[in-house]
């Protein structure tokens, strides 16, 4: 065996060139499917970090504020906090509006939010302090801004103890600036511009008295570890009908459901993306086959000596069937990193995590084998099949 692969390897550096094509086709194949395939998974983990950073990794309660009795306040706050399945719940009040510092403008969401939201919107403190319950109880003119608008206004992260001017419907509020947080949204907002506007936070009673609002937008619930998210919005949604004596009355989204419908469609389109690229190492196996009867031809006067020697026909089998074996090996090989390389030059500039499915490249390895062998299998069995008398006799 040792012997063949010997062979076998010195035949395939006999037409350096030819081979080296052969190779770069396989590589191709391979390292096409296995960089889809890696932008798909990457594409799935950005989208579930995207979800969580921008708050809304669990439940959101609404209501349908044309039905009488269907607001969402206190009452309604406490009802959700006392079923078993929610694990912590915040009110939410949001205003879209306009933010001044340094005669600069920019436009931003304004979320009102109670102490500990941290639990819900992921938020990560790079500067300051989030906001605690003193500043709720108090209804403190504070706010906590993302680094989007301490870039945008003074091109740097650190901007705790400025203050921030806001527009509300009341008038124009200035607001002592407490903490800076890691901008959510920051994929989404590259991808559609201006339509995900950089974020404030404040305490949620704060923004109640400058937008004259006495109900919540929408409650955003985490239920406990373990809970299915729609069984637990179903108990909700029947406590607050139920206590409010108006069913229909409100509405419990699924953030995490909505995520893997995401998922489900990233992962056809990577499927189907990923059958095209394979459509290239079938390709390739049909070079190998070609490559392969090429060489029969060439050497069919080596293997009649061989054969008049006393090299059998499985002997003679198997040389070709390790040539077809070793394109495929080097190309599935060289294709892998060349696709492994791609992917960390493509990520590492844009501080994407980097996400490898091994399980992908692996079968990807040994299907660009399989094919290559099995494309192998016709030339090698001619080769074999051959008379030793009308091989010496080939010109």
């Amino acid at each position: 065996m040792i012997d063949l692969l010997r062979m076998s390897l010195f035949n395939l550096g006999r037409k350096k060139s030819r081979s080296l094509m052969t190779v770069m086709g396989i590589a191709i194949g391979v390292a096409s499917v296995v960089l889809i395939a890696s932008i798909g998974d990457i594409g799935k983990a950005a989208i579930t970090s995207e979800i969580e950073s921008l708050g809304v990794g669990g439940l959101m309660i609404s209501s349908n504020r044309k039905l009488p009795g269907t607001q969402l306040a206190d009452e309604q706050l406490d009802t959700i906090r006392a079923s078993g399945t929610v694990d912590s719940a915040i009110p939410i009040v949001l205003e879209y509006t306009k933010t001044y510092m340094r005669e600069l403008m920019m436009d931003a969401a304004v979320w009102g939010i109670d102490y500990g939201a941290n639990q819900v919107f992921h938020l990560n403190s790079l500067y300051g302090r989030l906001i605690t319950k003193n500043d709720v109880t108090a209804r403190r003119n504070i706010c906590v801004v993302d680094q989007n608008i301490a870039q945008a206004f003074y091109k740097r992260d650190n901007i705790v103890g400025k203050t921030v001017t806001v527009q509300f419907a009341s008038g124009y509020q200035e607001l002592e600036i407490v903490g800076v947080v890691s901008s959510g949204g920051n994929l989404l907002q590259g991808l559609i511009g201006e339509i995900i506007p950089c974020f404030v936070y404040m305490p949620y009673t704060t923004l109640q008295d400058l937008s004259g609002k006495d109900s919540f937008d929408q409650i955003a619930v985490r239920v406990k570890p373990g809970v299915d998210g729609d069984v637990a919005g179903v108990q909700i949604v029947s406590a607050l009908s139920n206590a409010s004596g108006v069913q229909g009355g409100f509405k419990a989204d699924n953030m995490l459901s909505q995520k893997a419908k995401l998922d489900s469609v990233l992962n056809i389109i990577t499927i189907v993306l990923s059958a095209i690229a394979g459509v290239s190492l079938i390709v390739a196996g049909l070079s190998i086959m070609t490559v392969m009867l090429v060489s029969v031809n060439e050497r069919t006067r080596e293997i009649g000596i061989k054969k008049s020697i006393g090299a059998s026909r499985r002997s003679i089998l198997f040389e070709f069937l390790i040539e077809a074996f070793a394109i495929s090996l080097i190309g599935s090989l060289a294709g892998t990193v060349v696709g492994v390389l791609l992917i960390i030059i493509g990520c590492i500039p844009f501080g994407i995590a980097i996400t490898l499915n091994v399980g992908t490249i692996v079968f990807c390895i040994f299907f660009s084998i399989f094919v290559g062998v099995v494309f192998g299998v016709y030339p090698a069995t001619l080769a074999s099949k051959m008379r030793p008398v009308d091989a010496l006799r080939f010109e």
